[in-house]
This record gives structure tokens, sequence and C-alpha cells, in this order.
């Protein structure tokens, strides 16, 4: 069997972690008798900046002709904050309808936490973010002068919206951002979440909003969470106010089993899950679209400071590859992957900075690729 993957390393350290993860899944592969046909792209800061493109219309459609997307960083400070993340990754997500960001916060044998008395099996949930609406949409503006018009559009494969906007005031300058929640929207990746409780044997979903101040767009949300619930008596439900998340995630991780959560505050509370896991070099994640072209990446960002140094923590992106290849239909491979990162962390001798080590960014992929081989 022969899979598709298009490979876009991007920006910073991103290409040097992807190097690893395609090691060790090229070695995964052999082991299981498959084959990954790995089609690159220069997409990033890099090739912006050479070309002033960032993903054609011609490119998305080459891609879509692939089985998935195996991502590694964006950003470059040379580029303004902003185009290359929404005209790159973004673009990717929405084309695409990546609707689930799927995060598995794990603490791995071998790795520590910094929340006290914490083990392994304590620590080890889901979390479901909606990718495609809330804030996350991109349609806002500014007003001087205290009046304006405005007509805004957003255009998604569920549907079509435009806000015209008459602004009158005395305020000197405004800034507005739009978030968009439809019904849609929320209950497909609602259902993606309790599927996943069911799949999983995780029988306890809990929703995140702020329902209690935000009560337009959350409460909104609120209210299709417990429609969806009902159709999954099986599963336990509560509701979590964001703030009151990130604190119980800190106090009581393993309390929580799978997280479904708007685009904004899923994108907070993975974060705070990466570091309880161990620290970003640990935090893979998947953008899922369940019938069409998903993309596997680590959740860190670039650190263009490290670039070429090679002392990155690879992790992160290996086990991401090790999400590419369950989703892809080759669970058996995945699962070797994550024994092996688990065998080579548990032993302590090949670790880099953020673990406390000194070892190579290729030296861990090396250990990796060898522990599968064993």
């Amino acid at each position: 069997m022969e899979y598709k993957i298009a490979v876009i390393g991007g920006d910073g350290i991103g290409p040097e972690v992807v190097a690893e993860g395609m090691k060790v899944l090229d070695a995964v592969s052999e082991l299981y008798n498959f084959e990954l046909r790995w089609i690159e792209y220069p997409h990033g800061g890099e090739h912006y900046l050479r070309t002033g493109e960032l993903m054609s219309e011609e490119t998305l459609k080459d891609i879509e002709r692939c089985d998935a997307i195996y991502f590694g960083s964006i950003g470059d400070p040379r580029v303004k904050p902003g185009i290359l993340e929404q005209g790159i990754l973004l673009t990717l997500r929405f084309y695409f309808d990546q609707y689930v960001n799927l995060r598995p916060v794990k603490l791995l044998e071998g790795v520590h936490t910094p929340l006290a008395d914490k083990q392994p099996g304590d620590i080890d949930f889901m979390v479901v973010r909606e990718n495609t609406e809330d804030f996350y949409v991109g349609i806002g503006g500014s007003v001087k002068g205290g009046k304006s018009h405005d007509t805004l559009e957003l255009a998604r494969k569920l549907y079509s919206i435009r806000f015209n906007l008459d602004i009158e005031g005395d305020a000197d300058e405004l800034a507005y951002q739009i978030g968009v929640l439809t019904r849609a929207g929320c209950e497909r990746v609602m259902r993606f979440a309790f599927e996943l409780a069911r799949e999983t044997g995780k029988k306890r979903v809990t929703s995140v909003d702020k329902a209690n101040v935000l009560t337009y767009g959350y409460g909104f949300w609120r209210e299709i969470f417990t429609e969806v619930a009902k159709d999954y008596p099986d599963i336990e439900t509560e509701f979590n106010f964001v703030d009151a998340m990130c604190m119980w995630m800190v106090k009581n991780p393993e309390w929580y089993r799978v997280i479904v959560a708007p685009n904004m505050f899923g994108d907070i509370i993975t974060d705070l899950g990466a570091m309880i896991q161990g620290g970003l070099g640990l935090a893979p994640g998947a953008n899922i679209n369940p019938e069409g072209v998903s993309m596997f990446e680590p959740i860190h960002g670039s650190a263009p400071k490290y670039k070429g140094k090679g002392v990155s923590n690879p992790i992160a992106a290996i086990w991401a590859g090790a999400m590419m290849l369950s989703s892809i239909g080759e669970k058996p491979a995945a699962d070797t992957v994550l024994r092996a990162i688990e065998s080579v962390l548990r032993a302590g001798k090949v670790r880099t900075y953020d673990l406390g080590g000194s070892s190579k960014t290729s030296e861990v992929g090396d250990a990796i690729a060898g522990a599968i081989k064993i």
C-alpha cells in the first residue's frame, strides 16, 4: 500500500523536526510493509520573501490529491506577524475544512511534569477544538473619526455570510473583531468528540465555554451541546467555564477524558495542556476533516533562534506523524511509533535540552527509529 503525503516543513525548526519524523515513519513503514511517498512543498517565510506566494489555488488542488499533510511550523521574523499564519496555515485548514483540531494531552513515561505528585496515568485526556469558526475566522476592522461603513464576507464549505456594518460613534478610534459560530459547525465537532469518547472508552465529555459573560455565542454553543448530548446517553457530560477549566486542569487533570471547546478557548487550554504533559516539544496536534485531507503538526512554533542548531526536540513532530498513520488506517504502526517514543524517553539516555539533556535533534530521531527496528 502506498500513501501520498504532502510535506510542508515551513519555517525555523519546522524542516528539522519534520525530517526526523519522516525518518521514523519510514522506519515503521518498512516494518509494516507500506510505503509513504513524500511530496515536499517549499511554502513558508523564505518562499514568500523570494516569490511573494503564500498558498496558491494550484498548490491546494495538488495537495488535495494527497492522503494527508505533514506540517512543520510557520513564522518568520522577517515577515509581518499574521501574514504567513493566515496565508498558509489557516488557508490549509479552511480550504480542506479541517474542522477538528485534536490534541492528546498525555504524560509519557520518563517525562517530568511541573504538576506536583502527578504520574503518567494521571494526565491522559483528549482536547477536541473546533478549528474553523469563532474569533479565528479573521474578520473585523477599525474605525477612525467615528463613522464608517464596512462589508465583511466569510466563505466556508458549510456556508457563506456577509456582514454590512454601519458604525457611528464619538470614539476617536476603535477596532472590532467578529466571531462566528454556526449550528452546523458546532454540532459536527461536538459529535466528533462524543464519538471519540465512545471509541476510546473515555466516557466523559466536558464542554468549555464562557456563557456567563459572552452570552450570545457561547450560550448558543452550550445550547447545541445539550441537544447533541441527548444522542449519547452512555456518555457523562459537564460544562466548565474556560477560566475554571484552566484551574482544574492544573489541580485535577486526572478528572478529564474528552474536552470539546470553541476555537479560541481550545487554543488556550491546549497550550496549557502541552505544559502539563512536559512541554511544547512533546505536544502533537492534528487538523482533521474525517471525510477529507487532514494535516498533522507539532503545536510548537517556528522558534527561529534555534533554526539550524540541531537542538530542538522532534518528539512532538514524530508523535504527530504517528497520529497521521492512525488517520490513514495504519494504527498498529502508529502504536509502534508511540511505544518507541516512550522507550527512548524511559531509557533517558537521549534527550534534547528542553528535557534536561544535550542530544541533537537527529540523535533523538535516530534513537526512536532504532527502537522501532528492534
